[in-house]
């Protein structure tokens, strides 16, 4: 049925009376499916997508990529939760310390993605005061591990 054709490829330029006979039926074909794409999306879409549809809209792609724009995510509502978890994480002395680390470094890590780089220097600065004072000879030894640049 090529339903997705009108998804996959651009619109055709419009029919002209010189146009063949083979373009004339691509360009329906297109037109078919465009219609039963913006038919079959505006009729199947949630309630709560309902006040993106635009009557002026007229083909399948440039709906989906207005609702797409509409409830895009915003990376700063994401960002500030993950910030403020890395930055206010303290080790109780309950369970594994390697864990514990690896959360932090995961945190980092979805940062990451979202265009926010923290220098691994940071990172395990921010390891190192986030654990209790029964690791002060571990901090010692790292923080001159780190001085000495191994």
């Amino acid at each position: 049925m090529d339903i997705e054709l009108a998804l996959r490829e651009e619109q055709p330029t419009p029919l002209t009376a010189e146009s063949t006979p083979d373009f004339n039926m691509d360009f329906e074909r297109w037109d078919r499916s465009n219609r039963m794409s913006l038919m079959t999306t505006k009729h199947n879409i949630l309630e709560a997508f309902k006040g993106t549809e635009s009557k002026e809209i007229t083909q399948a792609k440039g709906f989906l990529d207005k609702i797409e724009k509409h409830f895009a995510k915003n990376n700063k509502v994401e960002m500030t939760p993950l910030l403020n978890s890395l930055m206010s994480m303290k080790y109780k002395g309950q369970g594994n310390v390697r864990e514990y680390i690896m959360e932090m470094f995961h945190v980092a890590l979805r940062l990451k993605t979202l265009k926010i780089e923290l220098s691994e220097e940071l990172l395990v600065l921010m390891v190192l005061v986030s654990l209790h004072a029964q690791f002060n000879q571990f901090k010692l030894v790292i923080t001159i591990k780190m001085r000495n640049g191994l």
